[in-house]
């Protein structure tokens, strides 16, 4: 059966308000993050292209349409498409897909893709904030990549290569349907050398941690595990601080989008906030991380970066401390902060804003696990 339909209520208009601000007649969308945000289905088959199987698209006429070959057309419409969808199909061996789409479209047109003579579409400024409806599925999506994140926290020993952590936590994920673009995994040396410690054979050692982004539906959610079992004395303190900075940049999120911010007032607080923890000057070692949604980012905050913060919105901050990381997806509304990536299985801790000049919040985040080695 098809998957949970995207709110096609909620996508008309959207796609409705970009053709008459922009005075085209349809709009395509081929990159798996677009054609899920549109359609709720997934149109890849090899993982390493940026262009899907079939381009998704709108026009005031036909309305929602799918482009594809006669390959993929019976397991699109059986499989992935909502009803509202009518399918094309094309000879696989005749046109490729951008001329199929350029056949059957009006023009003028714009697409995510390469078509000749369309203008080019940014789907991120389409796809903000998020639907209500959007928000039910990041809940379930959330959970799962908590459960299974956590799961290979609790198993991995001392000894595991980061490979073979690796390798069982994609294991974990690919069980609940996620798929995971990222998978990092940093043992107690490369952790503390590297931000973006990508898996090798070195042993874990006295403590690990375990980053992953993944996506399910279109909805991408990033998180972070600590597990430790002789750890540094420094770790706990580091994890804190980080998590403190964290708290801070979505007290910071809320605040600034009640006051139609931007991206770049909410980076001059993620700064202000590791002043405020003795580490200023951290920050510019790995990125602080952005809003989250039909990306892993859909942007990533830099000093003056023009963005505008919308609510609701999921946002992944993901500062780091020295071998020390804290990193949730969350959603921001006007009214709440509501962790996703959370679950009442791993320990938390409390963790309050570092004052009200980037907004106010006591959260939960979670803690480092120790563990016997």
């Amino acid at each position: 059966m098809p998957p949970a339909a995207p709110p096609v209520a909620d996508r008309q208009p959207r796609v409705e308000r970009y053709l008459d601000a922009t005075d085209l007649a349809a709009v395509w969308f081929a990159r798996p993050n677009s054609f899920a945000w549109l359609t709720g289905g997934s149109n890849v088959v090899d993982r390493e292209g940026s262009v899907g199987v079939a381009a998704a698209g709108y026009d005031r006429e036909a309305g929602f349409r799918v482009v594809t070959d006669t390959i993929e057309a019976p397991r699109l419409r059986d499989e992935e498409l909502p009803s509202e969808f009518t399918v094309a199909a094309v000879d696989w061996y005749a046109d490729s897909l951008a001329e199929a789409v350029a056949e059957r479209s009006p023009t003028p047109a714009a697409a995510d893709f390469d078509v000749p003579g369309f203008a080019t579409v940014d789907p991120t400024t389409l796809r903000q904030p998020l639907a209500d409806a959007d928000i039910d599925r990041y809940r379930a999506v959330g959970a799962d990549v908590a459960a299974a994140i956590e799961a290979a926290g609790r198993s991995i020993a001392p000894t595991d290569t980061e490979r073979e952590v690796a390798t069982e936590l994609r294991a974990a994920l690919e069980a609940r349907g996620l798929v995971a673009p990222v998978v990092l995994v940093g043992g107690d040396e490369r952790a503390q050398q590297y931000r973006h410690y990508t898996p090798t054979e070195t042993a874990v050692g006295d403590y690990a941690l375990l980053s992953v982004t993944t996506h399910r539906g279109g909805l991408h959610a990033s998180a972070t595990r600590t597990v430790a079992f002789d750890a540094p004395d420094w770790l706990v303190d580091r994890h804190r601080t980080a998590a403190v900075v964290e708290t801070s940049a979505l007290a910071a999120t809320q605040q600034v989008a009640a006051t139609d911010g931007t991206a770049g007032d909410v980076f001059d607080a993620i700064q202000q906030a590791y002043a405020a923890v003795d580490w200023p000057d951290e920050w510019t070692h790995h990125h602080q991380g952005g809003a989250a949604g039909f990306a892993g980012r859909e942007w990533i905050a830099m000093p003056d970066h023009a963005a505008s913060i919308f609510t609701p919105m999921a946002y992944a901050w993901n500062p780091t401390v020295q071998g020390a990381k804290s990193e949730g997806t969350v959603v921001v509304t006007d009214d709440a902060i509501e962790p996703l990536t959370l679950s009442d299985a791993w320990p938390t801790i409390d963790v309050d804003a570092v004052d009200d000049t980037v907004g106010d919040a006591t959260l939960a985040r979670p803690a480092v696990l120790h563990r016997n080695p």
